[in-house]
This record gives C-alpha cells, structure tokens and sequence, in this order.
C-alpha cells in the first residue's frame, strides 16, 4: 500500500447522513465492522467521460493525490495536468481508493476483469462504484468481489447531476457500503459532490439512483409534452417560461431546462441515450408491468433515440415530438 498521511479535505466536505442504527454482529456485517487502514494517499478515477473527466479533476483541485485512466487515452490538453496511467490495474495498483465512472455495467465488468482493475487492489482498497449500472449490475459486482477479492472494501456510490454539477462539484453522491469507510471516503465525496447520503449497505446506493433517475424521467417528459402541446396550440417557448419561471408548478431543474431549451441549446447535459437506459434499469428492477407511465416513456424516448437525438440532451424528447406535429 502507499504511504499514508493524514488527509486534508479540499473545497468542501459532503454533508453525511449517517445511519447511526445499532447492528447485529452477524458474518454478514464482518466487513462492514472491522476497522480500516488510514485513509490512503491516492484516488484512481478510471473512465473519463462527461462526467469522469470533471470528477477526476475536481479532487485533484481538491489537493488528493490523483491518477486517471481510460480506454481511449484522452489528448493531453484535456487532461489539464491529470496523470494518466497506461492501464486499468496500474493505475488501480497505485492508488487506495479506485473510482469506477463509466457508462454501464458491462463496461464496468470489463474494467474489473479483462483490464485487471480488480485482481490489482491492494488488500484493504476501497472499490468506489460511481457509475449508474442498476440493481443487478451492482449485486453482481458485490458477488464478484465477494469471491474473488473479499479483502477489498466495495462502496456502491453512484451520482446525481449531470455535466455542469459535476464541473462544478455539485452532484450528490448516493452512497452505501460499509460504514468502516466513510471516513476515508469523505474528501473525496466532498471533492465531488455538495452532498453525500448514506443509504444503507452495498447496493441501497443503486437502488436510490435508479428512484432519483425515474423521477428526473418524469420531470423531464412533463417539460417535454408541455411545451410540444404549447407549440401545437400556437404558445411560443418563451411565453411558457414567462409563464412558469419560477412558479410553485416547476423545479429549478425544470426551469434550467426551459432556460436551455428557449435558448435552443440542446447540447447533452444527460444524453438521451443514457438517460433512456436508466430508464430501462429502472423498469427492470421494477418488474414487469408495474410501471406503465414509465414503459410509455421508454418506448416514446426510444422512438427518439430511432430518430437520431441519443446524442443530445435528454430535452430533445421535445425536438422529437415537435419534428412529428
């Protein structure tokens, strides 16, 4: 393991709510109360996409010592001075904490065994799973630690936010895992996010994404079908944000978008194509037929998808109806 000093929190430290509830000592909570190793000195964040790249950045400005890594070497320029590591287990050989932020479970498996990630750990690591990959994907990946390296600390800590929070610093973090780590873990939540909320074990963090995801689908489409039906009745865009600009029948969220969409900006904040599959991780955990409003959606944004707006920002589920009116 590397050296491991003291750590100083960067430019803010997350808000945790703690689960302070007394727990049985059962083998089933062996892991979650053994005490841990110091905090380790260096964070590997492998996957440097939308989200990735700012993450990676923020908790080097954050004064952690950080390496990065990605499949496709990113140019120099955009990595502003990160380290990069030529491979997955080298940068997971030199770090104690190991950050997964990619776009889906498969890639994530891919990473942990035919890039070596996992198999490179050292004892007492702390796999942080930041990606969203659904309640199968994460039980997978809690079973494939399990049994092949049950010396390693596994959180499941996916985010909420997309490409300007996560610039900025501001997701929230929906973490679960043991609670031996949260320590260790606060400076680099608190690099990352405003705010930090322990769910539970391994897998709740997942499980609250998927619930957080299917609400911002909603809030999403209720722009998008509001503003098509303004559009069919002859009500400019502009009128409807003059409207409903922060009036009680809107989020912020929502009105940052109307913002964005009467500016006719619908660069991917949270392309549509991904949103669609947290969507559909969504309706899986879910069962078949128990979420109907939910399935129209999915069929609706994957129309739209057929048509060729994956790439854009989810908001273009109105670029969609609007092209069909």
């Amino acid at each position: 393991m590397p050296s491991m000093p003291t750590w100083t929190c960067g430019r803010r430290r997350a808000r945790c709510e703690l689960d302070l509830r007394p727990r049985t000592s059962t083998a089933k909570h062996v892991q979650e109360e053994a005490p841990m190793d110091p905090t380790p000195t260096t964070v590997a964040v492998l996957g440097l996409g939308t989200m990735g790249l700012p993450m990676a950045l923020n908790v080097r400005n954050a004064g952690i010592p950080t390496v990065v890594w990605n499949r496709t070497p990113p140019p120099a320029a955009v990595l502003d001075g990160l380290q990069a590591v030529p491979s997955a287990a080298g940068a997971a050989a030199s770090a104690g904490i190991v950050v997964t932020m990619v776009a889906d479970a498969d890639a994530v498996l891919t990473i942990a065994r035919d890039h070596g990630m996992l198999a490179a750990l050292a004892p007492g690591a702390i796999w942080v799973q930041m990606s969203t990959i659904g309640v199968a994907g994460t039980a997978g990946l809690i079973e494939l630690v399990a049994a092949e390296r049950p010396d390693v600390v596994f959180v499941d800590a996916p985010v909420s936010g997309s490409a300007e929070p996560a610039r900025n610093g501001t997701l929230t973090v929906s973490a679960s895992g043991p609670v031996s780590a949260r320590v260790a873990l606060e400076p680099l939540f608190g690099a990352v996010g405003e705010r930090t909320v322990w769910v539970g074990e391994a897998g709740a963090g997942s499980r609250m994404k998927l619930v957080a995801n299917t609400w911002l689908a909603l809030a999403t489409e209720a722009v998008a079908s509001s503003l098509s039906l303004a559009h069919r009745l002859g009500l400019a865009t502009s009128a409807v944000l003059e409207a409903l600009d922060a009036s009680p029948l809107i989020s912020a969220w929502q009105g940052a978008k109307l913002r964005r969409i009467a500016a006719d900006d619908f660069s991917a904040q949270f392309a549509l194509s991904l949103a669609l599959k947290d969507v559909r991780l969504a309706l899986d955990a879910a069962g078949p037929d128990s979420l109907p409003t939910l399935e129209a959606l999915s069929a609706q944004w994957q129309r739209a998808v057929d048509e060729g707006y994956g790439n854009q920002d989810l908001t273009a589920v109105l670029a969609a109806l609007d092209a069909r009116a």
